[in-house]
């Protein structure tokens, strides 16, 4: 889908362990937010999916150098009734992108009608956001389609500002006709 590329494997799983250890001490202190605003809201995207809002995570500190942070896969085995499981049971996956450093909030999107699940975080640094993806590539590897994993990063933006302006992604150069990530409206 993309010229990204992950992280080599010691160091992504370096990044994962760290994040997970610093993950129990936020989540034991209840430390994360999971806000209901955005819950159950369908969000459209350029290439003419859309999907709805399973759940947020917010974190303890707003972004100081905000990013938008869009990554999308899809499931190798999962199908039919297995995307509920998955969905109900992804809230395990929480300790997995917490702890990074930058981690300021996430909404998880359902499987659109293409099969992709997508997250769109904000993240306090691009730099810190791209480390966080490339790492996650690794784990995704794991049990998703491996051409199906991608993720953008759009330095400067809001991920609120992103899916209420999409316009603001529109400075990003579009290398695909009808990007995934791209937002047109959220309902």
């Amino acid at each position: 889908m993309s010229g990204q590329q992950p992280l080599p494997r010691a160091a992504a799983w370096r990044g994962v362990g760290t994040c997970f250890v610093s993950s129990v001490p936020m989540l034991a202190l209840g430390e994360l937010g999971w806000p209901r605003e955005n819950v159950g809201r369908s969000l459209r995207f350029a290439n003419g999916t859309s999907a709805r809002v399973l759940r947020e995570t917010t974190g303890p500190a707003p972004a100081a150098a905000p990013c938008f942070l869009a990554v999308c896969f899809r499931l190798r085995l999962v199908r039919g009734r297995g995307h509920a499981w998955f969905e109900a049971e992804s809230i395990l996956n929480t300790p997995l992108f917490v702890g990074f450093p930058g981690f300021t909030s996430k909404l998880w999107l359902a499987h659109d009608e293409r099969g992709f699940y997508r997250g769109l975080y904000e993240w306090d640094g691009a730099e810190r956001a791209d480390r966080y993806a490339r790492s996650l590539w690794r784990v995704l590897e794991l049990g998703c389609e491996p051409s199906s994993i991608d993720f953008r990063v759009v330095p400067g933006v809001r991920r609120d500002a992103a899916i209420a302006q999409p316009s603001l992604l529109d400075r990003e150069p579009a290398g695909e006709p009808q990007p995934w990530w791209r937002v047109l409206a959220g309902e």
